[in-house]
C-alpha cells in the first residue's frame, strides 16, 4: 500500500518557510508529548502512544528528535508533513516545526496525540487505502456533509432527548448522502478509519478535560465548513462520533474493528435511527441558506474544473509514476471527476527520482502523476511550468501516446 502523507489541515496552508527549529522550544514540546502520552497510558487503544518523535524544518534541514536519530538516511519527506513514517528500524511520529501551534497548548496537544496515534496505527490494523471521495466536491455531497457536521455539533452540545434528536438528524444526513453517491459509504469509511480515529485520539487524550475536548470538537465542526475542499479534510471533524460514542459506549475503542463504521457504531450504541424526513431536518440547520451558498460555489467550481481539465487532461502533459512517499497541501485540493485529484504543494520520491510541483494531477488509482508539458532541461533536471523533475540514473523521458505528451520510463523500457 502506498503511504500518502498529508499536511494536517487547520494548522497551515502553505509549506513552511525557512524557520530553523528552536532546540529549546522543540525539546519543551517533546516533554509535553511525554506527559500527554504517559497520562493517556494506553487507555484508549490498549497500547502506549509513546514513541520516537522528530520535529523538523525541511528548508533549513534542522531537526530535533526525542531520542538519538537513526543512522539510516532521513526520509525524503521529513519536515514537509505532520505524519508518521518509517525511519531506520522504527516508526516515527513527525512534526513540521512551522506547523506546531506555538501559542495554543490545547491545539498543540491535539496535534501531538494525533500524530502519535498514526505511529501505532498499522499495528492496530487501522490503516487502509483511502477512498477517492470525489463526491464531496459536488454540490449535494458538500451540502449534506455540512448538515451532518451541524447536527453533530448540536448533539455534542445537548443532553437527553435533544441529543438523541440531533443524532437522528446527523445519521439521516449521512445516510441520504451515501444513498445519492454509489460507493460513498465505503470510501468515506476508509478515510474516517485513517484520520477520524487519529483526530479523536488527539481530542480525547490531548485536551486537558472532557469539556475542552468537546469544545474543541464543536469549534472544529464549524471551522471546517470554511475550507475550500472536503475531499481529504472531511474525516477530521468526524472525530465527533468518537466523543459521542464515549457517552454511550465507554471503552468502545477496545471493540472497534477495521470493518466498522463510526456512524453505525454510534447509532447502535445510542439506540437511534435516522430521522425519516431528511428535508424537514435540513430546515433545522439552516439548509436553505446553505443550499444557496453551495449553488454559488458550484458555479465557480465548474469554471475551475474546466481550467484544470485543460491544463492536466486536454493539454500536453508529462506522465510520471507515482512515488513511494508523497507530501502535499490539503487546501486547494480539487477532485477532477473521472481523472483523479489535483494536489497543490506536491513532493514525492521514487526509484525513478524526485518531483516537486506547485500542482500535480494524481490518477484515481494512485498509479500515475501528470504535470503540464512542455519542459526544458536544467542540468540533470527537467523543469516545466511550476514543477521540477530530477530523474534517477537509468530513467529517461520519452514521447507519449499523444503529440506533445511525454512519459518518464526506465531506459530500455517500453
Amino acid at each position: 500500500m502506498k503511504r500518502l502523507i498529508l499536511v494536517v489541515p487547520g494548522l497551515a496552508w502553505v509549506l513552511p518557510g525557512a524557520a530553523q527549529v528552536d532546540s529549546a522550544r522543540a525539546r519543551a514540546y517533546l516533554r509535553e508529548a511525554t506527559v500527554l502520552c504517559e497520562r493517556e497510558g494506553g487507555r484508549l487503544w490498549g497500547t502506549s502512544l509513546c514513541g520516537p518523535i522528530a520535529i523538523a524544518d525541511a528548508p533549513t534541514n534542522t531537526l530535533v528528535t526525542s531520542e538519538a536519530a537513526p543512522s539510516a538516511p532521513r526520509p525524503p519527506t521529513l519536515g514537509y508533513a505532520n505524519s508518521a513514517m518509517q525511519w531506520g528500524e522504527r516508526r516515527w511520529s513527525t512534526l513540521v516545526w512551522g506547523m506546531i501551534p506555538a501559542d495554543n497548548p490545547r491545539a498543540r496537544g491535539i496535534l501531538i496525540l494525533h500524530e502519535l496515534f498514526h505511529r501505532i496505527q498499522p499495528q492496530l490494523g487501522f490503516q487502509l487505502n483511502d477512498g477517492s471521495n470525489e463526491h464531496l466536491d459536488t454540490l449535494d455531497g458538500r451540502y449534506w456533509l455540512q448538515l451532518e457536521w451541524r447536527a453533530l455539533a448540536r448533539a455534542l452540545n445537548r443532553r437527553g432527548e435533544a441529543r438523541a434528536a440531533a443524532l437522528a438528524d446527523a445519521l439521516a444526513f449521512r445516510t441520504h448522502r451515501r444513498v445519492l453517491f454509489a460507493g460513498a459509504a465505503d470510501d468515506e469509511r476508509r478515510m474516517e478509519i485513517n484520520e477520524a480515529l487519529a483526530q479523536y485520539t488527539g481530542l480525547a487524550a490531548g485536551a486537558a478535560s472532557r469539556e475542552e475536548a468537546v469544545e474543541a470538537a464543536i469549534e472544529m465542526l464549524a471551522s471546517y465548513e470554511r475550507q475550500p475542499t472536503f475531499v481529504r479534510t472531511f474525516p477530521y471533524p468526524m472525530a465527533a462520533y468518537g466523543l459521542l460514542l464515549d457517552e454511550y459506549a465507554a471503552g468502545w475503542t477496545r471493540t472497534f474493528m477495521v470493518e466498522d463504521d463510526l456512524g453505525d457504531k454510534l447509532a447502535l450504541a445510542a439506540g437511534v435511527v435516522p430521522a425519516r424526513d431528511v428535508e424537514g431536518a435540513a430546515t433545522r440547520y439552516g439548509g436553505a441558506e446553505l443550499r444557496v451558498a453551495e449553488v454559488r460555489r458550484d458555479s465557480a467550481q465548474r469554471v475551475r474544473l474546466a481550467e484544470l481539465r485543460a491544463r492536466f487532461v486536454e493539454g500536453p502533459v508529462v506522465v510520471i509514476p507515482n512515488g513511494r512517499m508523497n507530501s502535499f497541501l490539503t487546501a486547494g485540493m480539487t477532485a477532477l471527476p473521472g481523472e483523479g485529484t489535483v494536489y497543490p504543494g506536491f513532493r514525492t520520491t521514487g526509484e525513478w527520482g524526485s518531483l516537486e510541483a506547485d500542482w500535480v494531477l494524481m490518477a484515481a488509482d494512485w498509479s500515475m502523476l501528470r504535470v503540464p508539458a512542455p519542459f526544458h532541461v536544467d542540468g540533470a533536471a527537467l523543469k516545466g511550468d511550476g514543477w521540477r523533475l530530477a530523474p534517477a540514473p537509468g530513467w529517461i523521458v520519452k514521447p507519449g501516446a499523444r503529440l506533445g505528451d511525454f512519459r518518464l520510463v526506465r531506459e530500455g523500457g517500453g
